[in-house]
């Protein structure tokens, strides 16, 4: 069982990723581009490495958690990245949202240099992530998965192990975009609830009651009604994800009638209120087309698990 772990992308949900493996007692070394994200690692514990290449060198296995194939790339194999500093018979754990093509296509070249590869994205939200309670879904070799199975489980639970590399990126894209889907929904049926005259905070708890209800509407709805909409997502990251998607529906020829009008709403959303805005704005498209707006008392700012 590997000790000593490498942490890569220290956005909102990295930084709860590697402070769940930190507490669970993981030797941790940490990098990020903005130096300021590790902070608070830093100061439970964590060390910080210059560069991809220099933490690659100091740990058995880096995790990372990056916004876009690109960068995933970049990190793994540019100037001065991990393989440039792993040893041989290490292992890189990408827990990015990517296409099955790219990590299959980067886990072939960090093979060429003696390094293993798991693909380990997540969901649930960061909210459970900060609690280690964010679901894990790994695609990769059975006896390399099982290796670092004790620093997935500090990361999240339940950990699915789905089959080998590209099996775990095509799951995720269809809960995320099964997730975009719902929350589209979602703001239309609070705005049915607010035109038809219903107390929103009441119609909000008969939805959660009832066959109609999902986990985004228990969760994402609550911050459109409090009017912060932080899930801690950005438009940027959701449109990307929905793109996967549409390219999956291209490659095993399935239409995806209502993913691609959901995607559609979402890049509207994103030219109106920007790449950095929360995801959850996008119902706010339907809340300025009809100048009504979707609050009600009593629900929180940022969820907690």
């Amino acid at each position: 069982m590997a000790r000593r772990y490498g942490f890569i992308g220290l956005g909102n949900l990295g930084r709860a990723l590697a402070g769940s493996l930190r507490r669970a007692g993981f030797e941790l070394y940490v990098h990020d581009a903005d130096p300021d994200a590790a902070k608070a690692l830093l100061a439970e514990g964590a060390i910080w490495s210059e560069s991809p290449r220099a933490l690659g060198a100091s740990v058995e296995a880096v995790v990372t958690c990056l916004p876009s194939p690109a960068i995933s790339e970049l990190v793994l194999n540019g100037a001065d990245g991990l393989l440039l500093g792993l040893k041989p018979g290490s292992t890189w754990i990408e827990m990015s949202t990517n296409d099955s093509d790219t990590i299959q296509r980067l886990a072939a070249i960090a093979a060429d240099r003696g390094v293993f590869t798991l693909e380990a994205p997540v969901t649930g939200g960061v909210h459970k992530a900060a609690a280690g309670e964010i679901a894990v879904i790994v695609g990769g070799e059975a006896s390399v998965f099982e290796r670092h199975r004790p620093a997935l489980e500090a990361m999240g639970r339940p950990i699915f192990h789905v089959g080998p590399l590209g099996s775990a990126s095509v799951i995720k894209v269809i809960t995320n975009m099964l997730a975009f889907v719902h929350l589209v929904a979602a703001g239309e049926a609070l705005m049915l609830a607010r035109r038809g005259g219903l107390d929103l905070a009441q119609a909000y708890h008969v939805i959660k009651a009832s066959s109609g209800n999902s986990f985004v509407h228990e969760t994402e709805s609550q911050l459109v009604l409090n009017g912060s909409y932080n899930i801690n997502f950005t438009m940027d990251l959701a449109c990307k994800d929905l793109g996967f998607a549409m390219k999956l529906g291209r490659d095993f020829g399935v239409p995806l009638d209502l993913a691609a009008i959901t995607a559609q709403t979402f890049i509207r959303a994103r030219e109106t209120y920007g790449g950095g805005a929360w995801s959850t704005q996008v119902v706010k498209l339907l809340e300025d087309a009809l100048r009504t707006d979707l609050r009600a008392p009593g629900f929180p700012a940022e969820l907690k698990a």
